[in-house]
């Protein structure tokens, strides 16, 4: 035990999460992308570009450029 309540708090619940997941981190992962698919919250999800930086590299529809083209 530390010295630190949130952290010890932090580690147990850590430890229980593993715990109820099978003991391991892949399974805790497994458990966690399950839950995810099953939810109806909405999931963000990133752009790719081919440069990585996720901005556009196009013009916009109406001809302006994006923010990366200027």
């Amino acid at each position: 035990m530390t010295k630190n309540q949130i952290l010890d708090e932090l580690h147990a619940v850590r430890e229980k999460l593993l715990n109820d997941a099978g003991g391991t981190l892949d399974a805790l992962v497994d458990r966690l992308q399950a839950e995810e698919r099953q939810s109806d919250r909405p999931r963000y999800t990133t752009r790719r570009t081919e440069d990585g930086t996720g901005a556009a590299d196009t013009a916009a529809p109406d001809g302006t450029p994006s923010a990366a083209a200027r």
